[in-house]
């Protein structure tokens, strides 16, 4: 074979192995795992660039006296998570996380924060190099350095570039269709966009920002104002005062960007839906103010909400308010956030919910 030849040859292979379909691995199967499965799996039956099926790791579960994995793959519906809303056959309900993810070009992680360590380090060295990772997960993690974020847990133990997906999506309303739109974040833009390709509709519009590690804090810090607007309204305070919550927890978001944040963090951020508009409908319709609203009414513990109101889905800004407060603490700066750490001290040290108003009277904003 002639050196031109050869070079031919080369070329034909490269481009041949560019051009396979990407495989994607949706990791975590529930409401909003699901939802998002939703969309990938319609979208990759009419996108070349992506494989035909969707393989979805789900935490084995029985319901009703069958297997989940068998209600998804026969029924195509996550009747215990996303009831009601149909799954495309594309979509495949795997229960083992390794089989699923082993040979994924992209990985949707879609899962609680609490179990990210474990599904990471089970999934380390086991997943190709060049594969790509997209986070959906809403909190945030600590380390001896201080802030970790979710996409550098999985970054680092993984092995691969993480994106972040956050905005103003509630699971049921995506799975409907209603009109909503998305932020992807994205250190490296062409993975953004590539995402981007994968979960876009004319339903679901999403914006491709590169200042990742603000859009992936906004995701996890409107969590805890919305504890604070569901103890607002549980008090039976009006819309004035949740408006105050809402926007003096904005400042406070904004602050802890500049603070914990490595790079340079852009105000355009928070005017994304990741910003303001996941804080606006979390505030309003998002079960951390839905379990904060119960709270102050009943009495009852936060677990006691968490099990009797989410059907096993787990409750994201307590513990987020927790790891805020003990990044805060160990910088000094605890007084100059009374919102996020009155959250806190509600939830985990017995401080009645009223007490979180008093602490806004006196917030450094009016001063």
């Amino acid at each position: 074979m002639t050196t031109v030849k050869k070079e031919f040859y080369s070329l034909r292979c490269t481009l041949t192995r560019t051009a396979a379909p990407l495989k994607v691995c949706i990791v975590g199967s529930g409401n909003w795992g699901s939802a998002i499965a939703k969309i990938i799996g319609n979208n990759v039956k009419k996108l070349k660039k992506f494989a035909p099926t969707v393989k979805m790791w789900v935490f084995e579960e029985t319901v009703g006296g069958r297997k989940l994995t068998d209600i998804i793959n026969q029924d195509h519906e996550n009747v215990k998570y996303l009831p009601g809303h149909k799954l495309p056959a594309s979509v495949v309900a795997v229960p083992d996380l390794l089989e699923a993810s082993r040979d994924a070009d992209l990985l949707v992680f879609a899962l609680p924060q609490q179990f990210i360590h474990r599904v990471c380090e089970d999934m380390a060295g086991r997943v190709p190099r060049k594969a790509r990772g997209i986070s959906l997960i809403k909190g945030i993690g600590e380390g001896a350095q201080g802030l970790r974020l979710i996409s550098d847990i999985i970054r680092e133990k993984v092995g691969i570039d993480v994106s972040v997906l956050m905005g103003a999506n509630i699971a049921n309303e995506v799975a409907q269709g209603d009109f909503c739109e998305s932020t992807i974040g994205s250190k490296v833009k062409a993975n953004g966009l590539l995402f981007k390709e994968l979960l876009q509709t004319p339903d679901f519009r999403i914006t491709v920002v590169e200042d990742a590690d603000t859009v992936e804090l906004c995701g996890a810090l409107k969590n805890v104002v919305a504890v604070g607007a569901g103890l607002s309204d549980g008090l039976g305070f009006g819309n004035n005062t949740k408006a105050a919550v809402m926007r003096l927890g904005l400042m406070e978001m904004a602050a802890f960007a500049r603070v914990f944040c490595k790079g340079p963090v852009s105000p355009a951020t928070f005017l994304e839906s990741c910003g303001v508009g996941d804080l606006i409908t979390t505030c309003y319709g998002g079960r951390n103010h839905r379990v904060a609203e119960a709270f102050a009414k009943t009495g009852k513990t936060i677990e006691e909400l968490e099990r009797e109101l989410l059907n096993g889905q787990k409750l994201q800004g307590p513990p987020t308010s927790a790891q805020a407060y003990h990044l805060l603490q160990q910088r000094g700066l605890v007084d100059q956030f009374p919102l996020l750490t009155a959250v806190y001290r509600v939830c985990y040290e017995g401080q009645p919910a009223r007490e979180l108003f008093s602490r806004l009277r006196d917030h450094p904003q009016h001063k």
